[in-house]
């Protein structure tokens, strides 16, 4: 069964898999390898989502970010950086790929090789979201309480549309920043303060 919820050119489709069909971690990550072109996610239920490659000004704002991001991780020497073609498994089960990520050296150097060279069994500590025109607000805003729900320290959602930036903390009721010209990443990302010029 594939689920659109909407008219518009170019949202993710949802294709309802079991009981028909179990795909494995393996089947699924060489899936992904097949079809490059798009970004593949399964949710905790199993469900195969398939999303159409952004739009060129969508990627040029998350190109600025991820730039940002590597500037900072590189001066600051804690963590790894992660872009959006990068797959995690969540401990719910969840394979997701955020729009970028960091965790820390720690987290990254418990992993195997071989877990690091396909989608790591881990959730990362930050991760953030760029909502392109075809996203529905409602559906990132859940996919981010998915990943604090799964042990991310700290989220953005980043709605240029509105000019907003949702921040995402655990136990914490989500922050809406509205038009800000920074976003500080502290104290998960010490010092990193995200310059929105350049990203609305």
């Amino acid at each position: 069964m594939i689920s659109t919820s909407s008219s518009t050119e170019n949202i993710p489709l949802v294709l309802q898999l079991s009981p028909a069909i179990a795909i494995t971690d393996e089947q699924f990550f060489s899936l992904c390898q097949l079809n490059r072109d798009y970004r593949l996610e399964r949710n905790a239920k199993g469900e195969l989502i398939i999303m159409p490659p952004t739009g060129s000004e969508t990627g040029n704002r998350n190109f600025k970010l991820i730039q940002q991001l590597a500037n900072w991780i590189d001066e600051d020497g804690t963590g790894i950086g992660f872009d959006s073609s990068t797959g995690f498994k969540l401990p719910n089960g969840a394979d997701r790929s955020p729009d970028a990520a960091w965790m820390t050296l720690e987290k990254w150097n418990s992993l195997t090789e071989e877990q690091k060279s396909r989608f790591a069994p881990v959730c990362p500590d930050f991760i953030v979201e760029i909502r392109s025109p075809s996203d529905q607000l409602q559906s990132l805003q859940d996919k981010l309480q998915e990943y604090i729900d799964n042990g991310v320290k700290l989220g953005w959602l980043i709605d240029r549309k509105n000019r907003q930036v949702y921040i995402y903390r655990p136990q914490t009721e989500v922050e809406c920043l509205e038009n800000p010209t920074t976003v500080s990443g502290d104290p998960i990302l010490s010092g990193f303060q995200l310059q929105m010029d350049k990203i609305w």
